[in-house]
């Protein structure tokens, strides 16, 4: 399915049954990343699976502006109205998850329950977010000079990624290939325009969260273990899992343990109150 959004046209795939889940893919992904997922639980949920901007089959701006947090959280907003969904639980993984917490702050009549996998509020300080931001710049200067190959490359042997060497080797290959499918102008459009230096910081928007939020991180991910140890205790209706033996990419790495995890928490705050208890 294709909508166009502030002359961006998107690609979507719904896939399921059951009330809407929207899925959020991290940075150098597709929304094919979830299908594993889907397939576990899809009887259950009704699926809306996006190729955020700059990826898959989804438009790649020139303009790195058009990339910003704040117009892919819009963008969020107009293919939820299109095709007629009120209100959704919203999923996302690293890029993914700082693009769902920027949507769920901008437009929170949305949002029924929220899920962050390895996910963050973006940065604190304005020195922090220069330093990322100038950073980013120049890993998106490398991407066009160098191509999506050589960069995806360097991508697959940073430290984040570690867990991901012993998954098997089809699963491996998969994954490359799928990520070399993004074009150097999306991904370097990403980087500089919704990169975690560029977006807004949410960490004094986190006490003003009232649906329930759960946070799952890996526990070879110290750096979001870290991150999410902070949010839980700003976030009032929060739960936080970390997942053992998994690194960054959970629903990757251990995905029917992620599914289970999903759906128990979805069950158990079935219409915005905790069952059970």
């Amino acid at each position: 399915m294709k909508i166009i959004s502030n002359g961006v046209e998107y690609h979507i795939e719904i896939k399921g049954e059951g009330e809407p889940l929207l899925l959020l893919h991290g940075f150098t992904g597709n929304l094919k990343t979830w299908l594993p997922l889907v397939q576990i639980l899809e009887s259950k949920y009704r699926f809306i699976m996006v190729d955020l901007i700059g990826h898959g089959k989804t438009d790649s701006p020139e303009d790195y502006k058009r990339y910003s947090m704040e117009k892919a959280a819009k963008d969020l907003k107009n293919i939820l109205e299109t095709i007629d969904v009120k209100k959704t639980n919203v999923l996302g993984y690293s890029m993914g998850g700082r693009l769902a917490l920027s949507f769920a702050r901008s437009y929170p009549e949305y949002v029924e329950r929220l899920i962050l996998e390895s996910a963050s509020p973006g940065l604190r300080t304005e020195e922090e977010r220069s330093i990322r931001q100038e950073s980013d710049r120049k890993l998106a200067g490398r991407i066009l000079e160098k191509g999506i190959a050589d960069f995806i490359d360097y991508w697959e042997s940073i430290p984040l990624f570690e867990s991901q060497k012993n998954l098997p080797l089809q699963k491996k290959l998969e994954i490359r290939r799928q990520r070399l499918l993004n074009s150097e102008t999306g991904l370097a459009g990403s980087l500089q325009g919704m990169g975690t230096g560029s977006q807004p910081s949410w960490w004094d928007q986190l006490q003003h969260i009232d649906f329930p939020v759960l946070l799952v991180t890996g526990e070879l991910d110290q750096k979001f273990c870290n991150i999410a140890d902070q949010m839980k205790n700003d976030i009032k209706n929060c739960e936080w899992i970390i997942i053992k033996g998994a690194g960054h990419a959970i629903h990757v790495e251990v995905v029917e343990k992620f599914g289970k995890i999903v759906s128990e928490f979805l069950q158990r705050y079935k219409g915005g109150e905790m069952n059970g208890n």
